[in-house]
């Protein structure tokens, strides 16, 4: 396919999770200028600015002057790692109240992240010294009572949980006790890279309404990690396209930009037979109702 006829396809896309800055990390652009190289290029719908160690929704406030004249709509969210206090109902509060829409449970504060940073897998290296402290989601195999005033606000403001980097059987037990509670909208990120969530769990994620994200950042022959563009289609098959969605997982120095990664990464799909409409339902149609956007 022509880059013409890839960009049709992509055109208005939802990033649901990129890397831009400021961050503790070293970062290729900041929210505004992802912002803006997607909207030129792609007329991105919007972006989810993820960071591990602050609340983004502040950024975006902060950068609303620059964001100004930039259509695409970027979305602050907050990962309750230690840098934010941990299971911290205020840092929650602070995000949705003021327009996030993405609450992640613990990621690098995770011991599942933890164990597999110790593994040397490739993470970045911080600018400043950070303190990474082990936060545990389930005792006993049940929900810590932290995390109950947190489901009932991501409810009340209808956001979205992620299950962050926990382990697949602590990602069960939260999104079971946030159902209880009224959440409604859930998402697991890369679970095949450091969560080793196989297809059947997440099968079971998607009964209980979950959508499965997948990161361009592992498929992206631009990138470091280049897996096979196969393995990214057999969870497509496996899973569904309906139950799919993809960031880009980018914004770190050196790297590709999303844009280029997606038309990349879209390209090698449409060649390996994924139809042009489930293509365009994982990268606008999921995301667009999930994060409740309108056109």
């Amino acid at each position: 396919m022509t880059t013409e006829a890839i960009d049709q396809v992509l055109d208005g896309l939802v990033d649901m999770h990129c890397h831009s800055g400021p961050s503790p990390m070293p970062r290729e652009f900041d929210h505004a200028g992802g912002a803006r190289d997607g909207w030129e290029r792609l007329r991105m719908r919007a972006m989810v600015a993820k960071c591990h160690h602050h609340n983004t929704q502040m950024d975006v406030l902060a950068q609303r002057p620059l964001l100004a004249d930039i259509p695409t709509e970027v979305i602050g969210a907050v990962a309750l790692n230690s840098t934010v206090g941990g299971l911290n109902l205020a840092q929650v509060q602070l995000c949705l109240g003021l327009g996030g829409k993405v609450v992640y449970l613990p990621t690098v504060s995770s011991g599942r992240h933890i164990d597999c940073h110790a593994e040397n897998l490739g993470f970045p290296t911080p600018t400043v010294k950070l303190t990474a402290q082990r936060i545990e989601v389930v005792r006993d195999g049940t929900v810590v009572p932290e995390l109950e005033p947190i489901f009932d606000l991501i409810a009340e403001h209808d956001a979205v949980l992620n299950g962050g980097h926990l382990h697949p059987d602590d990602i069960s037990a939260c999104f079971a006790a946030a159902r209880e509670r009224g959440v409604r909208k859930f998402v697991v990120s890369h679970p095949d890279f450091v969560i080793g969530a196989d297809p059947r769990q997440c099968s079971s994620y998607i009964e209980h309404g979950a959508l499965i994200e997948h990161e361009l950042h592992m498929y992206d022959p631009g990138a470091k990690m280049r897996w096979p563009v196969e393995q990214l289609m057999n969870w497509i098959s496996a899973l569904g396209p309906e139950n799919t969605l993809i960031g880009s997982d980018l914004g770190q120095a050196g790297f590709p930009r999303p844009v280029d990664a997606f038309r990349r990464v879209a390209e090698a799909l449409l060649d390996l037979g994924l139809p042009e409409k489930d293509l365009r339902r994982i990268v606008h149609d999921n995301p667009r109702e999930l994060l409740s956007l309108t056109d």
